[in-house]
């Protein structure tokens, strides 16, 4: 009797080993190991520029983290559920591609992956013992096995079909686009149109720097992409995240881990992107020029201008009012004082509270096996391009309105056109000071830098018009 007792504790216990080891990340992993550690390693290299040089730490630290914790191993399944498989062939209906899901014993191939084997009759104990890698293996080659015709033209698509977890309902405040408005709307309530109202020259130079945009979409195009992710990828050039992220969503969501934290990413390393383009495009007393003080902005105009654009792009372009329109809801609640807590929460608790969010929701969408690929890789060096660009068109309209205004203008605001509120400015201001420590450029800088961010709504907007 003792020793059937024995055999029975030592069975429990070796059972009870052996489902704590099929339960860890490295057999429940989606991805080989060696790729989480390499994702894993590239999001402590964005922390670590959050941490100690301060790169923009709002963005990257939660990027980051959110990078780093998606990768460890078996950390997707709960963070974002279980992961169920679909086998379909295209084919052409009423002259329109679709993919079917193929039949088998009168079931569709689709489900998880215990499901999957119970309908292709694969026996339980077969895959209980493998690695989440190799279960999906013996699935894919039992249905090449059973439709050896389709072999080549299968297509196999995966996504989150049961044990929904934080990150799966998190993430759907940005399938249904709700977080990049709400980020605008926080914006809006931050931002003093002041300087462009003052200014409305500046305009043009917001409208210039999103040359990026539309350069890099050609590259893009060329290069292969379709029209709709040539799109997306090109919005990087205005250097707005939420813009970014509200395009690719719309146009070509699968696209969306590295164009979101290509997005981000060169948004917080602006202040190493952009001073080399800067110096290498101006001269030294172009630099050094100082501008005269801005006129007094009266409230009345801060108070019309929101109404006023909101009502004559939204006519022109109604596609860009879900961004253009938080974005000026928040700057009327401000220029209007008449709703002061509305104002400090939409520019305090609820953009805090959604960058978070969404920071984390955007770094755990680039796991290893979306993110480690050439198409990935491609967006990302492109990126560099869009920002280039962008900097470039509005240095080269500042240079020219310089010369226009017989230097009266310096040529540095020109490249704060870009859509990075306040960073852009804030770097035009530092490297005008370089050359001459009592020229402030920063009010001068904010005019072209808030015109960017209508700019790139506009921009984003005018895209999704053509190919929404």
């Amino acid at each position: 009797m003792f020793s059937i007792i024995t055999t029975l504790q030592s069975n429990l216990m070796t059972d009870s080993l052996k489902n704590l080891w099929l339960s860890t990340g490295f057999m429940t992993s989606l991805t080989p190991i060696w790729q989480n550690l390499i994702m894993m390693a590239i999001a402590c290299v964005l922390i670590y520029l959050a941490v100690a040089k301060e790169f923009e730490p709002n963005l990257l630290l939660a990027i980051g983290f959110g990078m780093f914790i998606i990768n460890i191993p078996g950390a997707y399944n709960i963070l974002y559920g279980t992961y169920g498989y679909t086998f379909a062939i295209p084919v052409e209906v009423d002259g329109e591609m679709i993919n079917q899901t193929l039949i088998y014993n009168n079931q569709a191939l689709t489900g998880t992956i215990e499901e999957l084997a119970k309908i292709l009759g694969v026996a339980t104990e077969d895959i209980k013992s493998l690695g989440m890698m190799d279960k999906v293996h013996l699935i894919e080659n039992k249905v090449f096995e059973l439709f050896p015709q389709y072999k080549d033209s299968i297509v196999i698509s995966h996504e989150v079909v049961e044990n929904q977890g934080l990150f799966f309902y998190l993430y759907k405040g940005v399938e249904w686009v709700i977080y990049p408005p709400l980020i605008f709307l926080g914006i809006g309530a931050m931002t003093d149109f002041g300087p462009l109202i003052a200014n409305p020259k500046s305009l043009i130079m917001g409208a210039a720097a999103q040359l990026g945009i539309f350069v890099t979409f050609i590259i893009a195009i060329n290069i292969g992409f379709t029209g709709e992710e040539a799109a997306s990828i090109g919005i990087i050039g205005g250097a707005d995240g939420p813009t970014a992220i509200y395009v690719t969503v719309k146009l070509a969501a699968h696209l969306l881990p590295a164009i979101s934290v290509a997005a981000y990413s060169y948004m917080a390393l602006i202040k190493v992107i952009q001073p080399p383009i800067m110096k290498l495009m101006t001269s030294k007393k172009e630099r050094g020029i100082v501008m005269e003080q801005l006129r007094p902005v009266s409230k009345t105009e801060k108070v019309v201008f929101p109404i006023a654009v909101t009502g004559i792009v939204g006519m022109v372009l109604p596609s860009a009012i879900p961004l253009l329109g938080m974005l000026m809801l928040g700057n009327l609640m401000k220029e209007s004082e008449v709703v002061p807590r509305l104002t400090n929460t939409a520019k305090n608790e609820l953009i805090n509270i959604i960058t978070i969010i969404l920071g984390v929701i955007v770094g755990s969408k680039a796991t290893a096996d979306v993110f480690l690929n050439t198409s990935t890789l491609l967006i990302i060096l492109i990126g560099v391009f869009a920002f280039a660009f962008g900097t470039t068109g509005g240095l080269l309209i500042g240079k020219i309105m310089s010369k226009l205004s017989k230097g009266k203008i310096n040529p540095l605001i020109g490249s704060a056109g870009v859509s990075a509120v306040p960073m852009a400015a804030r770097i035009s201001h530092m490297v005008g000071q370089e050359e001459n420590p009592n020229n402030y450029l920063l009010m001068h800088a904010m005019g072209p830098n808030v015109a960017g961010v209508i700019g790139s709504a506009v921009a984003a907007g005018v895209l999704l018009a053509i190919f929404g």
